[in-house]
């Protein structure tokens, strides 16, 4: 069991940056060498020499990053491990969206692990969740709070056969849209699914890489003018821009509260942990320390007061 190095990963202006191995993980800004956890554009940024991530997550930045040179990728797969100088780096299944991973970086006999954003919860539009075991688990606390309770997505979509009204539903074009797309699908098969142009691109990659297939069409603005159990999924400036938008229930799905203010039905369907799942992956990680980023980690750091070191990363913030 190997020392700890209190600044193996630090935050710069840049992101966050490793110089025992000289790279950085889900910078902000234009680097030298740069890992990708995934393809949300809060953690996959263009403009970097060298790009390492796992297959899906280049195929959806070179999508969304057309002036990023191709030979500046490097795809690698799950569970297939690389050096970057001598840190040992593996990726593994963050069950967020497709092609979402874990980094694993190994320096001098310890274990760190970086989540990148990630959830337990079943999804069968991308890899699951895997569990490893590390020393230090270096964790996103989007929803770190006892009093989140993320429900069963299931449930929560099957709230949207109640009703055969024409529907309006906001969400995420990568990951969230196709999760919805799939539940709706399998759940509400009486619906139609018609998709915002911005989103069908994706929505084509995960029919060629994806687990599953996707039944839907490209919405034209005709299709919502007569019929019934017809879903429009449109990106959130879309939904923000028609706040007014008649004959037609409007939904945004995601885990927070403020974002289900002044709609016509709530739907929690969450792509992160939430309290309970932070802490079967704290278990499960076994880790000697955690280290929080992107959120809040005050309440986890009071639950393992005397138990397990829990310091806060970013530099802008404090416990």
């Amino acid at each position: 069991m190997g020392e700890i190095i209190a600044d193996f990963l630090v935050e710069t202006s840049k992101g966050y940056y490793c110089s025992y191995g000289d790279f950085y993980v889900d910078p902000l800004m234009p680097v030298q060498t740069a890992l990708i956890s995934h393809a949300h554009g809060d953690h996959a940024r263009p403009g970097h020499h060298h790009i390492i991530a796992t297959n899906t997550t280049t195929i959806f930045m070179r999508h969304r990053f057309a002036k990023q040179e191709l030979g500046s990728y490097k795809a690698i797969g799950y569970n297939e491990s690389f050096f970057l100088a001598e840190v040992k780096i593996t990726f593994f299944p963050a069950g967020h969206i497709l092609g979402s991973a874990q980094i694993l970086m190994e320096y001098n006999g310890t274990r760190y692990l970086y989540t990148g954003d990630y959830k337990l919860q079943g999804d069968a539009t991308c890899e699951p969740f895997v569990f490893v075991k590390t020393d230090v688990l270096i964790t996103e606390t989007t929803f770190a709070n006892p009093n989140v309770v993320h429900p069963d997505p299931v449930e929560e979509i099957s709230k949207l056969a109640t009703t055969n009204h024409n529907m309006m539903l906001g969400c995420y074009s990568l990951g969230k849209a196709q999760r919805l797309t799939h539940l709706l699908n399998v759940y509400c098969p009486e619906k139609v699914i018609y998709v915002h142009h911005n989103i069908a691109p994706i929505h084509r990659i995960y029919d060629t890489h994806g687990f599953v297939p996707l039944k839907y069409e490209i919405y034209n603005r005709k299709v919502m003018k007569d019929g019934v159990n017809k879903v429009y999924l449109v990106p959130p400036l879309t939904f923000n821009s028609y706040f007014r938008a008649k004959n037609v229930i409007r939904v945004f799905a995601s885990g927070w509260k403020r974002l289900q203010h002044n709609n016509d039905l709530s739907l929690y369907i969450s792509d992160h942990v939430d309290w309970e799942d932070l802490l079967q992956c704290i278990e499960a990680s076994n880790p000697r320390e955690i280290w929080t980023v992107h959120g809040d980690g005050a309440m986890l750091k009071s639950y393992f007061e005397g138990k397990i070191v829990v310091r806060n990363m970013a530099k802008t913030s404090t416990f």
